[in-house]
């Protein structure tokens, strides 16, 4: 990969920034030619998308952060509201003004009042010059709030006549986040999941200094042997190698074995590893606890009370994924719209049943059914809006192939249905 270039910023300053995000050089140098210069007007709005952990968050601040770049970081999970979002946009332009009076709360009731204030801040001298950049992270939840919010920030540049670019970063598509009414249409970067070239990477440049980089490239890539199907998360990767690391070297520690002894040092760790399985995503202990039962300090007790919690407690979106398979395979499919629509209409009250369902459904057993089905059913069972990700897909089979019996569910014809 080509070094990255930029007229504007020195060479020494973009090697830094080169260092510092590896394998996402191609997305930060389109992100450079689009900045431009600092005083030229960038687009109006960029809508970064891409999976959990893909860099989208990272890229962006560590790119604002080393080149200095005025900007304003938010993320709206943290301020749900539009009240909440647009007073925090204020608070932190008020850091790059001299001329106005710190405050740590600026009142703003309507998106009128946030376009007025905004203008009073960036009318100084200290932004006017230069282009500033607002971030929005987790930026689907703007979908909850005011139907004209979304695209207030699309067109901020043009409602406010100020040199700004606003940046969305999402875990959707452009397609399921644009909003029902007209506005204008975001330049669209797409940051794809790592591999497990780049996994390997980025991993093995955090080796601890009294080990060399080759054994702790060879840690890293038995680590990824195991954990790469079930788990692609770069911060959960990330806190497994520093979690498991410490058992890894013991044999090399007591002297039984050298840095080239692999097997040796795979018989070590395997059953660790395993162990670690079932506390991916988890964290139902802290990183200290886990430490003292891989020491064999940790009371005999809980580690076995911890397994059998980790068989029963699964995670959030698995419970329904059960729930919405149990619902699917034992009611009938003309009653899903009686049961899973609030506004079904009129229900007509018939004695007619056919002759295969005078039987129960539970003694018959339970019946196949569509992944279509089974999503429908799910995202009507659940409160909040279920973003259809990669998260919830990947989730389906691993909730019918690892947490039910396999026995169980070849005989569903789940697995197979599930797979069509």
């Amino acid at each position: 990969m080509p070094n990255l270039e930029h007229p504007a910023y020195p060479a020494a300053t973009l090697l830094h920034l080169e260092s510092l995000v590896p394998c996402r050089e191609s997305q930060v140098s389109l992100l450079l030619s689009i900045f431009g210069e600092r005083q030229q007007f960038s687009l109006p709005s960029i809508f970064i998308y891409g999976h959990t952990s893909s860099g989208k968050t990272y890229v962006m601040q560590t790119l604002l952060n080393t080149l200095q770049l005025p900007h304003v970081f938010v993320n709206c999970v943290e301020y749900f509201s539009s009240r909440l979002l647009l007073e925090e946009i204020l608070i932190q332009l008020q850091s790059y003004s001299s001329k106005i009076e710190q405050s740590s709360h600026v009142p703003c009731d309507s998106l009128n009042d946030f376009v007025g204030l905004f203008k009073q801040v960036v009318a100084s001298q200290e932004l006017q010059d230069q282009t500033l950049y607002i971030v929005l992270d987790r930026a689907e939840q703007l979908r909850e709030m005011e139907a004209n919010i979304l695209p207030a920030f699309l067109r901020l540049q043009e409602l406010t006549d100020r040199n700004v670019t606003v940046v969305l970063l999402s875990e959707i598509v452009w397609e399921l986040f644009r909003p029902s009414i007209g506005c204008f249409e975001p330049f669209t970067l797409y940051f794809p999941d790592y591999s497990i070239g780049h996994l390997q990477k980025i991993l093995s440049q955090n080796h601890p200094p009294e080990y060399s980089a080759d054994f702790y490239a060879a840690y890293i890539n038995i680590l990824l042997g195991v954990f790469y199907m079930v788990c692609r998360d770069l911060k959960e990767l990330q806190h497994l190698a520093v979690l498991n690391f410490s058992k890894y070297c013991e044999p090399v520690v007591r002297g039984e074995a050298n840095e080239r002894d692999t097997r040796k040092l795979w018989k070590n760790i395997e059953p660790h590893l395993k162990k670690a399985m079932q506390t991916v995503y988890l964290r139902e202990i802290s990183s200290s606890q886990w430490e003292s039962f891989q020491r064999g300090s940790g009371e005999p007790g809980q580690l076995k009370g911890l397994s059998a919690h980790t068989h029963v407690e699964l995670p959030y979106y698995s419970k329904f994924l059960l729930i919405a398979a149990y619902l699917a395979s034992y009611n009938p499919v003309r009653t899903d719209k009686r049961f899973f629509l609030k506004h079904h209409g009129k229900i007509r009250k018939t004695n007619f049943m056919k002759k295969q369902e005078k039987t129960s459904n539970h003694l018959l057993g339970p019946k196949p059914f569509p992944l279509d089905r089974l999503l429908a059913i799910l995202y009507s069972i659940v409160d909040n809006r279920v973003p259809p990700t990669a998260n919830i897909f990947s989730q389906v089979m691993r909730t019918f192939t690892q947490v039910l019996p396999k026995s169980w569910v070849s005989e569903n014809s789940w697995e197979v249905r599930t797979a069509e």
